[in-house]
């Protein structure tokens, strides 16, 4: 079995707690209220500005041997300058206060789960952020543009509110296709286990951080109507 394909069956498990979160289900389902997209957004705001500086960081200590992962880093950061910012874009086109978001802290769950990539980036295993390229690209493809169109229809807002949404869900999809030729050159053991175990926490703190949304509470009465 190629490398890709044994993350992604060692994952499935967190991979269905992600995709269950109710405010994902819900989305889908275009039954989210403003206040709640709005709330998503700040928060992927809060972890998406740090993309890029984590795969500096990745970069800056991957060892001679890895170059041709350093590489790739380059060129992933190349592809996600800037992104936070059509983020910020999408709340002013919601009514949000962007600056209020960029200036602002962001929750404990979104805190975590960017804290922890430096930490194992730092501390254990460079290469471990490829594990959390995978669980955010990998939900990208699955949910990013469903759940962009049911949304805008639930919720009345223009084009330009979704931008980050509707652009994601393509552009990941040539990301993961880039993504699976990587890892399946991987041979260290070691660096396997690291992108495997990062993205099972990955994929756990980013289902908290959807069910830390306003709104998960409500999600069961909208479903059930």
């Amino acid at each position: 079995m190629k490398f890709f394909d044994r993350l992604h069956k060692s994952t499935e498990t967190e991979r269905q707690y992600l995709f269950a979160s109710p405010l994902i289900q819900a989305a889908l389902a275009g039954q989210v209220q403003r206040h709640s997209y709005i709330a998503f957004l700040t928060q992927a705001f809060h972890h998406v500005s740090h993309t890029v500086p984590l795969l500096m960081a990745c970069g800056a200590r991957l060892s001679a041997r890895q170059e041709w992962i350093r590489n790739a880093m380059a060129e992933y950061i190349e592809e996600e300058l800037g992104h936070q910012e059509w983020i910020l874009n999408d709340l002013r086109a919601c009514g949000a206060d962007a600056e209020a978001v960029r200036n602002g802290e962001p929750a404990l769950a979104t805190e975590l789960m960017v804290s922890t990539m430096y930490d194992r980036i730092n501390r254990l295993n460079p290469v471990s952020m490829l594990g959390m390229v995978f669980v955010l690209e990998g939900t990208s493809i699955a949910l990013a543009s469903q759940a962009a169109g049911s949304l805008q229809k639930g919720l009345g807002l223009p084009d330009k509110a979704f931008s980050y949404l509707t652009s994601h869900g393509a552009l990941d999809q040539e990301h993961m296709k880039f993504f699976e030729q990587l890892v399946n050159r991987l041979e260290d053991p070691a660096d396997q286990q690291a992108i495997i175990h990062t993205a099972r926490v990955i994929y756990r703190l980013y289902a908290d951080m959807f069910r830390s949304l306003p709104g998960s509470m409500e999600v069961p009465h909208a479903l059930a109507g």
